[in-house]
């Protein structure tokens, strides 16, 4: 297997990456950017027809601007906008290339990937939190009827769908599959839809709700999983549901255990947060950064694109600080 040298190798192409990778362009630093799936690969794995909370100009990264038929931009608008500033940029991006391990060696960086070895004198993990889904560790969650991504309706046209969680990811599939024809069923741990839910779309599930046109369980859990059914625990008690299909959106997390082995350490808490400097996200290994939403550990609402689009600029600036 060949090995590569670079100054600086940064490990996801989402649109964190991708400002990273521009910032690299500026200063005509060597540098390469490996994404184990398709280009912004959490964007393309979206709900089809999601539209984001956020405005296009607030999802913009290096001032290019992001022109879209509305306010709020769709998926589709999301991911023309990151194609085209790619491509017109000519960023380098390996696609399809999974990155296996990186380790600190003197000054520099050995960085293993299932397709050839680098050597990198920084390196920058802007991988997000998508990939690992939190899952419901009950009897049944093997089988194939069991979903832990949404991507459209059709499918459970006519079928019994249990939606597990009360995000807007939730909430937006039980409307949606609601709206295609599917007999929907709330399970929420909590006692109500969840306070981040978007503004426009909370009416519509409490009302729809509310007159019985989606069911909904609060404080309620999946306990078993069968081909026809589902057992829930609820406060009146176990209940026997029919069921086709579980969509258990209930969230993700980064994969710790690459960040572990990469020599990252994490807060003692629940929250697992990546130990980083805010001014700079060097992390706690000399030369290698965080970027984006991988930053909040569990907290993955903790950081968005228009938020973390600054850590591209941040590191750029310490690594040029550090040069001179």
């Amino acid at each position: 297997m060949q090995t590569l040298e670079k100054d600086i190798i940064i490990i996801g192409a989402g649109p964190i990456g991708i400002a990273c990778a521009l910032e690299c362009k500026k200063r005509n630093w060597d540098y390469l950017v490996l994404e184990k799936g398709a280009l912004t690969n959490s964007l393309f794995n979206y709900p089809l027809n999601m539209t984001f909370f956020s405005t296009s100009e607030k999802l913009e990264i290096n001032e290019i601007p992001f022109i879209s038929n509305n306010p709020k931009p769709t998926r589709s608008e999301a991911l023309e906008y990151y194609r085209r500033v790619t491509t017109s940029n000519k960023l380098n991006i390996n696609l399809y290339e999974e990155v296996q391990s990186i380790n600190k060696t003197n000054h520099h960086f050995k960085v293993i990937s299932n397709t050839a070895n680098y050597i990198a004198k920084k390196v920058i993990i802007a991988t997000g939190f998508y990939d690992i889904p939190n899952l419901l560790n009950v009897p049944g969650e093997a089988l194939p009827k069991v979903f832990h991504y949404y991507k459209e309706a059709h499918p459970f046209t006519l079928q019994n769908i249990a939606v597990v969680g009360a995000s807007n990811s939730s909430v937006d599939a039980a409307l949606e599959i609601y709206r295609k024809g599917g007999k929907v069923t709330m399970i929420v741990r909590g006692d109500a839809i969840g306070d981040r839910v978007k503004y426009w779309v909370k009416p519509d599930i409490l009302n729809r709700i509310e007159e019985g046109s989606i069911n909904a369980y609060f404080n309620s859990e999946i306990m078993k999983i069968t081909a026809t059914e589902i057992i829930i625990n609820t406060p009146s008690g176990e209940k026997t549901l029919p069921n086709d299909y579980v969509v258990a959106l209930t969230g993700y997390r980064p994969n710790f255990k690459f960040l572990a082995n990469a020599g990252l350490q994490f807060s003692e808490d629940n929250k697992h947060i990546p130990e980083y400097n805010p001014k700079t996200m060097e992390s706690n290994v000399d030369g290698l950064y965080l970027a984006g939403v991988i930053c909040g550990g569990m907290e993955t609402h903790k950081w968005f694109i228009e938020n973390s689009r600054i850590h591209a600029k941040l590191i750029a600036h310490h690594i040029e600080q550090n040069q001179n």
